[in-house]
């Protein structure tokens, strides 16, 4: 019990665990809005649209996330000089959301398109005759549907996103726990057990959580057909 409080007491457990949650829930935010763009696109009418909205989808999702946030920084900040901020942690923080907005995407967009599929055609066609437009029966009728139709896997996504922030080291990002943890382990190695134990807790506390709300909502808010 005394390493664990020894630990807390040396290093900031709960700031890395913080900075892991504020990565999460903006590129939650601005991944759940690229990927409504990209389902909108992939049930468009428009093939280019299509084309280019699949590109992306298989693209995003066949790369592994440490290229994309190693690019972030060799790339976009060093060739690109893509830069959020004058001040390096906060410039990497958002390279770094911006990584995993772009990742996280692509699995939003198919987690929607999979609650899309749950909506019966039906409704599309009878939209159309009533002389509604793509955008407003996409908008007022097939994705409302849609997010009731997918949260279980909208939750999988946000919780493969907690754990995904854990890669925003590579993105520089030093004040998160995965950056943390190689610091404790370098420098306390006599008490690499409870390092782990506290990690992996740390995790476990987050994540259980939002699987008991996903659960709930799926139950709640699915559609009776």
């Amino acid at each position: 019990m005394n390493g664990f409080l020894e630990l807390f007491s040396q290093y900031d457990v709960f700031g890395a665990f913080l900075v892991n949650i504020e990565l999460t829930l903006w590129s939650a935010l601005f991944s759940l809005v690229l990927g409504v763009i990209l389902v909108m696109m992939r049930i468009s009418p428009i093939s280019s649209l299509r084309g280019v909205a699949g590109a992306y989808v298989e693209l995003f999702k066949n790369l592994p996330l440490t290229i994309i946030m190693v690019f972030m920084v060799l790339g976009a900040y060093a060739q690109l000089k893509l830069s959020f901020s004058d001040t390096f942690a906060t410039n990497f923080f958002w390279l770094a959301v911006t990584g995993l907005s772009l990742y996280t995407a692509a699995f939003v967009c198919e987690s929607l398109r999979s609650g899309i599929n749950t909506v019966p055609l039906g409704q599309a066609e009878a939209a159309r005759a009533l002389g509604l437009s793509f955008m407003q029966s996409a908008t007022q009728i097939i994705l409302p549907q849609a997010f009731r139709g997918s949260v279980a896997p909208l939750g999988n996504t946000l919780i493969a996103l907690l754990k995904n922030s854990t890669v925003a080291a590579a993105a520089s990002v030093s004040t998160e726990t995965s950056s943390l943890m190689s610091s404790m382990i370098e420098f306390r190695p006599d008490v690499i057990i409870q390092i782990f134990l506290i990690f992996a807790f740390g995790y476990v506390i987050l994540i259980i959580p939002i699987g008991m709300l996903t659960t709930y909502l799926s139950n709640k808010l699915a559609v009776r057909r």
